[in-house]
């Protein structure tokens, strides 16, 4: 039972972290994704193997990485390797379970803008780029994608592709050559989305508590379909949320 009030941004981040399973390997993004995983390993998860792109392989640190060159990661992990060895053994063969992702423009079909906004040549904004988010998002077994809700963030069609979610539909990542099964599951500070099996376009399938389905859909900048059997996420736990702010230093 929640006694503690919480944020949007709590609820969202906790739902991310619900999504690991303890025992799973996962190449963690910096930002949103990190915090949602290291909420997993210290709550639900405590045997999650994290990997950051900087090779860092089973890292638990002792704090919310800066970056992926924070230096609490190496001090922490079970072992550092170069990173093309991270890409070429780990993430390429097939052996990470999970990739966590952020993006700053996602499309209807869960394809990951990170590089500029605007026209290539001629950028309104120029984001951080790929890293190594293009190859996550291809050969990691599934991908969660964790990102906050809004139009300018979820558009038709997102102005440059850095990381390929399900193209523009069924088949693409199959004749792209594509190991993984690219995103399984968008998850927002408004709800929960996830490919439909057949179109592969992103539906809505969960609010977060006190949150309508219209509010998702408003935030969204194309007809998002809902879902018949609309769940509702439920609250963080009071020890979710204690672990989660001792983390951010919201405590």
């Amino acid at each position: 039972m929640t006694t503690v009030a919480w944020t949007s941004d709590e609820i969202m981040t906790v739902t991310a972290s619900r999504s690991l399973c303890d025992g799973m390997s996962c190449f963690v993004g910096i930002g949103l994704p990190s915090t949602a995983a290291n909420l997993a390993r210290r709550t639900h998860a405590p045997g999650l193997w994290m990997i950051y792109e900087s090779g860092t392989l089973g890292t638990v640190p002792d704090r919310l990485p800066l970056s992926i060159g924070d230096g609490s990661l190496a001090d922490a992990a079970d072992t550092v390797v170069p990173v093309p060895e991270v890409f070429n053994y780990w993430l390429q063969a097939g052996r990470i379970d999970v990739g966590f992702l952020g993006a700053a423009q996602l499309d209807r079909y869960a394809n990951i803008n990170t590089t500029v906004i605007g026209d290539y040549a001629d950028p309104r904004v120029r984001l951080p780029g790929a890293g190594g988010a293009p190859e996550i998002a291809a050969s990691c077994r599934e991908v969660v994608v964790v990102m906050r809700h809004s139009r300018r963030a979820f558009v038709e069609r997102v102005d440059f592709v850095t990381s390929v979610g399900h193209g523009s539909g069924p088949g693409d990542r199959e004749r792209l050559g594509l190991r993984g099964a690219g995103p399984v599951r968008v998850i927002t500070d408004l709800g929960v989305l996830e490919p439909d099996p057949r179109t592969r376009e992103l539906v809505l399938t969960g609010v977060h508590p006190g949150v309508a389905a219209d509010e998702v859909r408003a935030a969204t900048g194309w007809d998002l379909a809902v879902a018949e059997g609309l769940e509702v996420t439920p609250e963080p736990t009071d020890a979710e949320l204690s672990v989660l702010r001792s983390l951010t230093g919201a405590a």
